[in-house]
């Protein structure tokens, strides 16, 4: 199958129309139609601040659909990807109670009950079929919210995109769930090569049984489309006939299924009159107005997403994932776009698509793009304007301002970390680490065009939390940028007591009386090894043994992927876990991570073991160098169900003894030592990932945690 010329930029499209219509319907999920009607009115635009909430929050549709496409990484990337793989990929990246799912409870919400399947050792299919979970279990909506993936990687290839659906979908899901996921997934693959919304459904049609449920459902809608030009008459009808009060369970797939192909019928060419009608209708509204902005991200591509009102603006390419991979939980539709293009091009036999500006993380390369970055508001500061411009090198962010004036600051950032907006978020839980780190070098590019007036000061900014849990400004050193000047900006960012970096940016300030123009953001990029202590944050003193829930600086502990029963501060150590049952870990760091050194001293409370990992790529997948009750020091290779033992050593232990270790990565040897043993392997499974503390039945703890880069001596002290 030849990949279309526009293939990425559609595929941002997509991304873009699924993050539009989730977080559009995400404020009055599960209302009905008479409700929203009521209360609201006709959804023609984004409603979050009427109901107090914000736009940009944690979502299952969004963070699952962005998760599991990861078992293409994982387990290779073919078509013949198994659900059982992409089984494991939950596992690996759901943090049981707190990421991606709705933790309703086993019987009440599909996909809870397939993890708990999943983690008693019942593999995918099996986890999520009718014959060990029920039909009606079976058969909720879940399987079809998390399949524009799936799509999105086999672009003009229904049939494939219908095969991977399926599987994924039955990791929790059967039956006539899996079909609906399995049609619109064959849809929103054929969008690639036609805006036929008939040809389109009779397409997802080929893919599921004909004497299926979805099938009928189907029929009717067209029939009534034909005979009703008001979709509202359709809407009753199938409130009527296809309603929730017709099928078990709390969020059945057949009634919002019937949502959304009434959509497209009625609205088969306007993204504005489609997220209208399918977010007007109510019931499961973010899951099926995602969907149905998928579908026409697809098809109408970024112009019928720019052709209403602006739905990218307000969201500037921001996304949200939840996941035991703390590093990609902060991200935003460009980045997304472009892995999910590069598996669609991989899956098809091409090459990756060569990484724009020399792999910057923030290039601006696709039109319009923002890619997280919003004017700074507060008090002493000019509200600049952004907006995605071409130039010479391609495309960058243009930062306007007009009568900058003498201490006047204009600066626009991004965020690299939670915002301070989740502690508003409901239902979902937001598991993220930083995506920047002290000792690492910031970098931009920046120009001032010819028709700037008066040169202006430039510097990089970041925002770090701080005692109180607020944002504080911290600059980089100034340079002046006169008007047709270009320069590069580089920062080695400093310690920050171990609070973490939420957002980095640019600061513009008046060089003169006063200035007006642009300054054009060329790219933004970081490299190199962290090099930073992580501890608790200065402030507290001893207070910490008297806090109330929700007292005291708490950014600098959500900066760790929580995979534990207990991550607690009431207890003298900076850190301390403890895991009821099986294995608990926390996790901080990304995939950026590759040569480095993590130190520590260790103490094993209780438990089978404790230690230290590096590498980890998620809850299942790392490295670490851990001490036995047994009497060993080992290092381990983590891989899924699979434990390799790759070296080891006697070892005594006695619990609530400190022991000072340090595990480091080089390329591929692995070196860990425990007091005065050393031991090392060579592997090269995994080349990079976050650090991790782990214990198995029991509880660890350990002060300062210390990251440098990784050197040939293992001599020195942490």
């Amino acid at each position: 199958m030849t990949i279309p010329a526009d293939y990425l930029e559609r595929v941002y499209a997509g991304v873009l129309g699924k993050l539009i219509g989730v977080y559009l319907g995400r404020p009055f999920e599960q209302w009905t139609h008479q409700r929203i009607m009521k209360e609201l009115g006709p959804i023609e635009y984004y409603v979050h601040e009427r109901l107090g909430d914000p736009l940009v929050v944690t979502d299952d549709d969004v963070a699952g659909t962005f998760t599991f496409i990861r078992a293409l990484d994982d387990y290779g990337i073919s078509p013949d990807l198994s659900a059982e793989d992409i089984g494991k990929a939950w596992l690996n990246y759901i943090v049981e109670d707190r990421s991606i799912l709705w933790w309703g409870g086993n019987g009440n919400s599909t996909e809870h009950t397939a993890w708990l399947n999943l983690k008693k050792g019942i593999p995918a299919p099996a986890s999520g079929s009718i014959q060990t979970n029920g039909t009606t279990v079976a058969e909720q909506i879940g399987a079809q919210i998390f399949i524009d993936g799936w799509a999105l990687v086999a672009p003009g290839q229904p049939e494939l995109a219908a095969r991977l659906a399926g599987r994924a979908g039955s990791v929790s899901h059967d039956g006539e769930s899996v079909y609906a996921a399995q049609l619109w997934a064959a849809m929103e693959a054929e969008a690639f090569l036609s805006k036929d919304i008939d040809h389109l459904l009779d397409v997802g049609l080929s893919v599921i049984p004909a004497d299926c449920h979805i099938a009928a459902v189907i029929a009717d809608i067209r029939q009534w489309h034909r005979h009703n030009p008001d979709w509202l008459v359709t809407r009753q009808l199938i409130e009527d006939i296809y309603g929730y009060a017709k099928y078990p369970g709390n969020c059945h797939v057949v009634p919002n299924h019937a949502l959304m192909i009434m959509t497209m019928l009625y609205a088969p060419h306007d993204f504005q009159r489609a997220q209208m009608i399918v977010n007007t209708s109510g019931w499961d509204t973010d899951c099926n107005a995602g969907n149905v902005g998928c579908l026409m991200g697809i098809m109408l591509g970024l112009d019928g997403l720019d052709a209403g009102p602006d739905w990218r603006g307000p969201i500037a390419d921001r996304l949200l994932i939840s996941s035991a991979d703390g590093g990609n939980s902060i991200n935003d539709a460009v980045r997304m776009a472009y892995y999910i293009a590069n598996l669609g091009r991989q899956l098809n036999g091409q090459p990756k698509l060569q990484a724009p500006k020399d792999g910057a993380q923030f290039h601006f390369a696709l039109p319009g793009s923002q890619q997280g970055f919003r004017p700074q508001q507060g008090f002493g500061l000019n509200l600049p304007t952004t907006d995605n411009v071409e130039t010479s090198n391609g495309r960058a962010l243009r930062i306007g301002y007009r009568a900058l004036g003498r201490g006047q600051v204009a600066a626009v950032t991004t965020p690299t970390f939670s915002p301070p907006e989740m502690l508003k978020m409901r239902t979902y839980d937001l598991m993220a680490t930083p995506l920047v780190y002290p000792g690492q070098a910031l970098r931009a590019t920046v120009s001032a065009p010819e028709s700037n007036i008066g040169p202006v000061s430039v510097c990089l900014r970041l925002r770090a939390y701080d005692s109180a849990d607020q944002l504080a400004d911290l600059d980089g050193p100034p340079t002046l940028l006169a008007s047709g000047e270009t320069t590069t900006l580089v920062w080695v960012l400093p310690q920050l007591d171990g609070q973490p970096i939420a957002e980095i940016g640019i600061a513009i300030v008046a060089a003169d009386s006063v200035a007006h123009g642009a300054v054009l953001l060329d790219s933004m990029a970081w490299d190199g090894a962290p090099a930073l202590v992580l501890h608790r944050p200065g402030g507290q003193g001893d207070s910490f043994r008297n806090l109330a829930p929700g007292e005291g600086c708490d950014f600098w502990r959500m900066a760790w992927v929580n995979g534990a029963s207990l991550f607690s501060k009431r207890f003298p150590p900076d850190f301390r876990i403890s895991q009821e049952t099986g294995e608990g870990i926390i996790l901080h760091g990304t995939r950026q991570w590759t040569d480095y050194r993590v130190g520590c001293a260790v103490t094993l409370h209780l438990g089978e073991y404790g230690g230290v990992a590096i590498r980890a790529q998620g809850l299942r997948r790392y490295y670490a160098a851990r001490i036995t009750r047994e009497g060993k020091f080992q290092l381990v290779r983590r891989q899924d169900d699979t434990l390799t033992v790759l070296a080891e050593a006697p070892f005594p232990v006695e619990l609530e003894t400190p022991v000072a270790m340090m595990v480091d990565a080089r390329g591929h040897r692995i070196r860990a030592v425990a007091g005065d043993i050393i031991i090392e392997a060579d592997d090269d499974t995994f080349a990079d990932g976050a650090l991790g503390l782990l214990v198995f039945e029991g509880a660890l703890s350990t002060d300062a945690v210390h990251v440098t880069a990784s050197t040939p001596s293992l001599q020195g002290e942490f």
